[in-house]
């Protein structure tokens, strides 16, 4: 058995290193909550009206620490890592987003929370507008950062961006073909996805680089990818049945990236909707400016009704 050697590399990298994003605040706690068939590793922090960082593809929740440092001021911040990415477990399906709605959703349970605002980026917005979908007595205000909706707006014409090649990239033959090769294929989304790619600095590449090499890591990032067509089918269901969201949404884009098209992706899904750009950023907003966007994030929530 490996998990001895599996289990000293999840308590290795859970530690504070010279390769690392910058670090929780030392009030965090992290948990690991069983939950839908998962057990979630999340960060817990500060106090008051709770918010949810959810992250995306290329990192896991440790990319939040600098929002989440300013956040904890006057919220009580809950910081997952998606089921099969990071600390989380790697079990072998449940990667559509309604599933892992569910996930956040027993998180949410197990913490006592009934209601939080939403904060997401990349996948995460996938996650996250699921579960506003489902729960949305739940959801107070809603961030989603720079990526597109599966099945929402123009996601057909968006799936014809050859910068998108990954999403159809997968499989046991593609796993056999990153395997020891994590940090090449993960810099391919680093780079291209930047406006500048000094800006995700190397100690942060060698950090989300090692979590991705993990047992199992590569293979639920690739299935989070394959499980895209049933969240468009999932996600048109919903907006079918239930209508737009209601409750305010702040889209915001990387003035290199998806710019204000977040916009236009989130109209189609939601009726109350500001826009926003993060500038000087490509899609990696909190390595690339993350001054900017705590600060367009904070507005928001400070100011929504």
């Amino acid at each position: 058995m490996r998990l001895p050697l599996i289990l000293a590399a999840a308590l290795f990298l859970s530690q504070p290193a010279a390769a690392q994003v910058p670090t929780y605040p030392a009030s965090f706690s992290t948990q690991e909550i069983t939950t839908n068939g998962a057990t979630i590793h999340v960060r817990v922090g500060g106090k008051g009206p709770a918010v949810v960082l959810i992250h995306g593809y290329g990192e896991t929740g440790d990319m939040w620490s600098p929002m989440a440092a300013d956040l904890m001021r006057d919220h009580m911040v809950v910081v997952p890592d998606l089921r099969g990415l990071g600390l989380s477990s790697k079990p072998a399906g449940g990667f559509d987003k309604k599933t892992q709605a569910g996930d956040i959703a027993g998180v949410l349970d197990k913490l006592g929370i009934r209601s939080a605002d939403l904060v997401t980026h990349d996948i995460g917005n996938m996650v996250g507008f699921a579960f506003a979908m489902e729960h949305p007595e739940r959801v107070r205000r809603f961030v989603l950062i720079d990526a597109p909706v599966p099945g929402v707006g123009p996601w057909e014409e968006i799936l014809k961006n050859p910068l998108l090649w990954h999403f159809r990239f997968g499989g046991p033959d593609m796993e056999r073909l990153v395997a020891g090769r994590e940090r090449i294929y993960l810099d391919r989304f680093w780079n291209e996805f930047s406006a500048d790619p000094k800006h995700f600095d190397e100690a942060s590449r060698a950090h989300y680089a090692a979590l991705y090499a993990l047992p199992g890591a590569m293979h639920s990032g690739f299935e989070q990818f394959q499980a895209f067509d049933q969240d468009a089918i999932d996600n048109r269901a919903m907006l079918a049945a239930k209508g737009k969201l209601k409750m305010p949404v702040l889209a915001l884009g990387g003035e290199k990236s998806f710019g204000t098209q977040m916009a236009v992706v989130m109209r189609a899904g939601a009726d109350n909707v500001s826009e926003g750009v993060v500038p000087d950023s490509g899609h990696w907003i909190m390595e690339e400016n993350p001054a900017a966007t705590v600060k367009l994030v904070r507005a928001f929530l400070d100011t929504a009704n």
